[in-house]
């Protein structure tokens, strides 16, 4: 069985969450890792009528046999991390690595009171900046430190190494999206740390030999929230008039929009070493899509999408979501792998 890792094809927003959540039901993900940075990153998983909104946790908590694990690079607030477990009812299968740095107050009051970070910058205000910042001058505490983590602690990449040796199918799961790479994004206008395939692969444990499919996620239009270029960015009455209005998950900002970049697509393509390709919000596009499960019930225009996508980046699209809900989603990895 793979071990597949899940990044962001754009600047985050790309639907991961999603993704994430459909693959640990449909593939019965027996562990999920998160990677990335921290909680500055909310992915929202819609599953009937319950909406998490997760800032820490992996977005695999829909199957509730799956293990969660949190890898050594990754940024914790505990605060947020406990309130997370509790809504999610978790407590028996999360594990923190020790690891795992740790946000504490005077992080968050840095990244609000920085006009650098909160203004130029335009960060969530998570604190994630000022924290990794001390994890680079080693003053940073990290989760063996402290107390209210203590039955959580684990060797995640001990754990997720010895799932592999026994065949088990592991998910991992990035942050953000390849453009916010603080090495290979629009600097300065970054996160505060990369989070391509090969840094989830760090942040976890694993060498890339033990990768079996990267999967770059794509919405089917661009969205950015904060400051930074976005290449052919359209104007909140077009993006209104467009459907494409979004409210970012952690912020509450409105995210800004632009179509298809195909020459950021090929770049991620390269960037991360994908050997699939997801698409999400093809209903946004195509409103007549919405709901549809079935790849020959996509209207032309939608295919004609799809398939110029595929022929310019050279890799299958083999996911495709075409609603908010978990199973809304076109799975073709039967048909392309």
């Amino acid at each position: 069985m793979p071990v597949s890792i899940i990044v962001g094809g754009f600047f985050g927003d790309e639907g991961k969450g999603k993704i994430i959540s459909y693959l640990a039901l449909k593939d019965d993900i027996e562990i999920a890792a998160r990677g990335g940075v921290g909680p500055n990153a909310g992915h929202t998983v819609v599953m009937g009528d319950k909406k998490y909104k997760l800032r820490q946790l992996p977005s695999a908590v829909v199957n509730k046999k799956t293990r969660l694990l949190i890898g050594p690079g990754v940024l914790i607030n505990p605060d947020i991390l406990i309130k997370e477990i509790e809504e999610t009812g978790t407590h028996n299968r999360v594990g923190v690595d020790y690891q795992a740095g740790i946000i504490e107050p005077q992080h968050i009051e840095k990244d609000t009171k920085s006009s650098h970070l909160s203004k130029k910058i335009g960060t969530t205000k998570s604190g994630c900046g000022p924290a990794n910042a001390d994890r680079a001058l080693r003053v940073l505490k990290i989760a063996k430190d402290i107390e209210l983590l203590k039955e959580f602690l684990t060797d995640v990449p001990s754990e997720l190494n010895n799932a592999i040796d026994e065949g088990k199918n592991i998910l991992l799961e990035g942050t953000q999206g390849t453009f916010l790479s603080l090495y290979h994004g629009t600097y300065p206008y970054v996160t505060s740390k990369d989070v391509t395939a090969a840094a989830i692969c760090s942040d976890v444990g694993i060498g890339p030999k033990k990768v079996d499919e990267i999967i770059v996620v794509f919405k089917a239009y661009v969205t950015r929230v904060g400051a930074g270029p976005l290449e052919g960015e359209l104007d909140l009455e077009e993006i209104r008039r467009r459907g494409w209005e979004e409210i970012a998950t952690v912020t509450g900002r409105v995210r800004r929009a632009a179509e298809f970049n195909m020459k950021l697509a090929k770049k991620a393509i390269m960037l991360n070493s994908a050997t699939q390709i997801a698409i999400t919000k093809l209903d946004k596009l195509f409103p007549e899509t919405e709901g549809v499960t079935n790849y020959s019930s996509l209207p032309k225009k939608a295919k004609e999408f799809i398939e110029t996508i595929e022929g310019e980046l050279k890799v299958p699209v083999t996911l495709i979501g075409t609603g908010p809900e978990l199973h809304q989603i076109i799975d073709l990895r039967k048909e392309k792998l």
